[in-house]
Formats: structure tokens, sequence, C-alpha cells
């Protein structure tokens, strides 16, 4: 594929249809790991890596989705609301635009890094507006690791927001990364229990300052 149309259309449709998709069912392999302030997380395991993709479905009540979209693409709004950022930016290399994100990783782990692309589309689906996000990691030469900080190779990440027909959203959000190191066990569960329903908390609050910051 070129270079300039990294995620393929169906690959933005599939995004789209996992929203109409029922919750997964419980003697399948997601299992659900959590349903807490309307969010609900599944997650499917690995085998042969020992880790875990995980499936968020939830919504976010008066944030309309254009917002919310709009709020999860601007990177400088997000350094000042995302306490897990260490450095945030976008960089244009061979005619690509890349982004460089390093997270903030409790003591004594060391911090890890990402260097990956992304694409918004507003999609038509029978008239309805979805707005999709897909990311994934990228190597780029004019990335090099950095000492002390754990590149992270594998990223996958997508997010469906819809109308959900009264003033708020509907999202759904597929991620997996491979964060590299040892990471205890507890702080992947942290993570994923505590860390995405606060997270989705954060963009609420961010989403309701953005008007007045821009």
């Amino acid at each position: 594929e070129p270079s300039s149309r990294p995620f393929s259309e169906e690959q933005f449709r599939a995004a789209c249809r996992e929203l109409e998709q029922p919750a997964p069912v419980a003697a399948g392999p997601w299992q659900l790991l959590v349903e807490t302030m309307g969010v609900r997380i599944y997650r499917l395991y690995h085998e042969q890596s020992g880790l875990y993709e995980y499936k968020i479905f939830g919504g976010l009540a008066d944030i309309p989705p254009k917002l919310c979209a709009d709020v999860y693409m601007d990177l400088d709004f997000r350094k000042k609301w995302d306490q897990y950022v260490k450095e945030l930016y976008e960089e244009t290399y061979d005619g690509e635009k890349v982004i460089y994100w390093e997270v903030k990783y409790p003591f004594p782990l060391s911090n890890r890094d990402y260097v990956y692309i992304r694409e918004c589309r507003e999609m038509d689906v029978d008239g309805r507006k979805i707005w999709v996000v897909l990311a994934k990691s990228v190597a780029v030469p004019q990335c090099p690791e950095k000492p002390g900080i754990i590149r992270v190779k594998s990223y996958k990440q997508s997010l469906v927001i819809e109308s959900d027909g009264k003033a708020g959203c509907k999202v759904y959000m597929y991620y997996f990364d491979n964060p590299g190191g040892m990471i205890p066990s507890w702080l992947v569960n942290w993570a994923a229990k505590s860390g995405v329903p606060a997270f989705l908390k954060d963009i609420q609050k961010a989403c309701l300052n953005y008007s007045k910051s821009t």
C-alpha cells in the first residue's frame, strides 16, 4: 500500500462494524474484565506473547461525537489534561506525519515511548455519521530509541465514536500494545480496570473544558 494511505477503507469499515456488534459472548474467547461507570472492558489472551488485546465499549454523556474526536486528535491539548504524557508531538518524515509519544510509568519502571501514525476519518454508514481514528506503530529511522526508555514496537488502536441519539456519544475502542520489559501483572490489571475508565473520565472533562481553551 502507498505510504500516503497507511490504513485501508476496509479497516475503517471494520472498525465501524465493531460498534454494532453485540457484546462478546460469555463463553467465547473474549472475557469481560470489568464493567464500571457505564464502560465494559473485554480482553483476549494471547498464548504466544502472554499479552492481552482489549475491546472497550462505553459512552460519554453530553459530549457530541465531533467534539470527542477533535479533543482526541488534539495533541497539544492532550498535554494539558493527560497526566501521563511526558512528551508528545507530531513530526513529518519523508512526507508522512508521525507522532512521538513518551508515557510516564510509575517508579521504578522505565518510561515507554511510541512512534506511530494515525488517521481520523468521518464515515457515512447508511446515513449515520461515525468518526473513526486508526493508529499503529511504525519504525522510523529518524526516531531512534532513547537510553532509559523502552520503545513499544507493537501498538495498535482503533477508536470509533458515534452519537448516542441524545446529547452524548457512544464509544468503541480496540487496543493492543506490547510494552516490553517486565511489567508486573498488578500494573497491567490496574491499567485495564482503573486506568481505562479513568482515562474516559479525563477525556470527558477535557471535552467540557475544550471549548473554553480554543
